[in-house]
């Protein structure tokens, strides 16, 4: 049996799920046995190993809920093109984009793919990501996606991290399939998902559901699909132009609706209607030079929950940092801290059905938090890409 009490705490801030406020918790200690809280409280008198967290603040390790990370390498060049005045639509038009990625991963052995994610997760962990949401979506046939499903397991079973794994075959059309998009759907729908559900890994199914991706009917019948195959459909939405993806992640029951940068009333209001989470990503607008950023005030005003993630990729978005996003968020978004703390660990853990076993720092649940070299968390975004961490701990231990 593990032991371990974290004393002499500045500050706790998390989200209470029975008062449903964001707590500030002083004068307390925190019991772990066997990487579980067991008490919070001022007088802990437990047998036990002890940290002392010199007057430190603490907060629930981080859950980004939004990841590409199965690719092999970089695009670079791609960033050098947008900033010569490229947008990212005109590049993807020229073979660059997603399909870039391609001949990557379907060239790269599992070996290869695999040292290349434990890579990312390492840098994730140590900038204070606990759990993570991982799509596969850059081989685009039927063995390529299953071998990035495949990557993530294996890393997931040897790594500290938690990896939840995400198809994503609906990420683009691949080239073969330049000119026969019904083609490609029917290849997803009939033979990809019943691999995919077959081979037992992924838990969710995504779509890149957008004009000039997958249209609302292509998207319905890849994600309805996918829910026959026992997979949880999630969506990216309304990044570029209101497609009506939202509507859709609202009538197919989705657990997340993603980017709406561009999402319209009507989509707003069928998302409250149906209760399903807005996942932001301030740091795909950031990382494209766009200053279209999703209408999180009009989201919020509405009712609609909201997590934030990285949308870290090799194209779109190369950022790892989930306190960054924090700091995007506040300035950007106009998000309070509060909101924006409370949106990248409790609201993605829900985006991921695991709300009651991380994002929160309470008794009961994994002990995943972040010490900080900091007394107060505004000083998390004010911060920006300065991450003064001092420990991370992942199911009560440290891993740093």
């Amino acid at each position: 049996m593990s032991k371990i009490k974290l004393t002499n705490i500045g500050e706790i801030v998390t989200y209470n799920s029975r008062t449903k406020n964001v707590d500030y918790i002083r004068d307390k200690y925190i019991l772990i046995i066997d990487g579980l809280i067991k008490k919070i409280e001022k007088n802990i008198n437990d047998d036990c190993e002890i940290f002392d967290c010199q007057n430190r603040l603490i907060t629930p390790g981080f859950v980004d809920p939004h990841t590409h990370p199965v690719f092999l390498n970089g695009r670079e060049e791609e960033f050098g093109l947008r900033l010569q005045g490229a947008t990212y639509q005109e590049i993807a038009e020229k073979g660059g984009g997603i399909n870039s990625s391609i001949q990557g991963v379907r060239n790269a052995t599992v070996e290869e793919l695999v040292d290349a994610v434990t890579k990312r997760m390492d840098r994730f962990l140590k900038l204070g990501t606990t759990t993570i949401e991982a799509k596969s979506g850059y081989g685009l046939d039927v063995e390529s996606e299953l071998k990035s499903l495949e990557v993530l397991d294996i890393v997931n079973k040897n790594h500290t991290i938690d990896i939840i794994p995400t198809f994503l075959g609906a990420h683009t059309f691949p080239p073969k399939f330049a000119d026969d998009h019904v083609g490609y759907v029917n290849l997803i729908c009939n033979e990809m998902i019943p691999a995919v559900a077959e081979q037992g890994i992924a838990k969710y199914c995504d779509v890149f559901c957008e004009n000039g991706y997958f249209n609302i009917e292509q998207s319905r019948k890849i994600l309805k699909t996918a829910k026959s195959f026992g997979l949880i459909p999630r969506l990216h939405a309304d990044e570029f132009e209101d497609s009506g993806a939202a509507e859709l992640a609202a009538a197919l029951g989705a657990v997340s609706a993603d980017h709406l940068m561009a999402v319209s009333d009507e989509g707003i209001a069928k998302m409250v209607e149906a209760n399903i989470t807005a996942t932001l990503l301030p740091g795909t607008t950031f990382f494209l030079g766009s200053t279209n950023y999703a209408p999180v005030k009009k989201l919020i005003d509405a009712g609609v929950v909201i997590a934030l993630a990285t949308d870290y990729n090799p194209g779109g978005c190369h950022i790892q940092s989930m306190p960054f996003i924090i700091s995007l968020a506040c300035i950007y978004l106009g998000m309070s801290v509060e909101e924006a703390l409370l949106a990248a660990t409790y609201n993605s853990a829900k985006t991921l059905q695991l709300e009651k076993e991380v994002g929160s720092i309470e008794v009961g649940k994994k002990a995943d938090l972040i010490i900080w070299d900091l007394e107060k968390i505004i000083e998390i975004p004010y911060n920006v890409t300065d991450v003064p961490i001092v420990k991370v701990m992942k199911n009560g231990q440290f891993v740093n």
